[in-house]
């Protein structure tokens, strides 16, 4: 059997670039070179047709470890919650005040750049504390 080498993970949005830029600045993506033959993303953007321009935009873990994030167009809006999100892992290993503290200071550091704060999950018997998030176009993630 043979075993799966890459995940690419798709996100549903009204703006591509926008929502991909900002996944860029929290998680320290980068978005790749244009393909062959294009000197910018623009380029090859323009060189497609009206309908496709805009239309999809990605992001990559510049180590080569994390996921391929790929953000397409779609014409419905988020109405409901998801059903897979996001879990950014900035309080492994910490607990009590400590984990919050973290997850507070890159709460802060993330609504400048559009994000919303939902709600903290306060530990119990089960989990440590984690904060719960919203991206700019309102998909929820959690800050864990």
């Amino acid at each position: 059997m043979a075993s799966v080498r890459q995940v690419q993970v798709t996100f549903d949005c009204a703006e591509p670039e926008r929502v991909a830029r900002f996944w860029c600045e929290v998680l320290g993506y980068v978005v790749p070179p244009p393909p062959e033959g294009f000197a910018t993303w623009d380029d090859f953007d323009h060189a497609l047709p009206a309908e496709k321009q805009g239309s999809a935009f990605v992001c990559m873990d510049p180590s080569g470890v994390g996921p391929r994030l790929f953000f397409q167009r779609v014409p419905e809006g988020k109405v409901v919650k998801n059903r897979l999100h996001l879990d950014v892992r900035v309080g492994t290993g910490l607990v009590g005040q400590e984990r919050v503290a973290a997850l507070e200071a890159e709460c802060a550091r993330l609504v400048p750049l559009g994000a919303v704060r939902v709600r903290l999950l306060p530990a119990d018997e089960d989990n440590e504390s984690c904060l719960v998030m919203q991206d700019i176009e309102g998909n929820e993630f959690c800050l864990d």
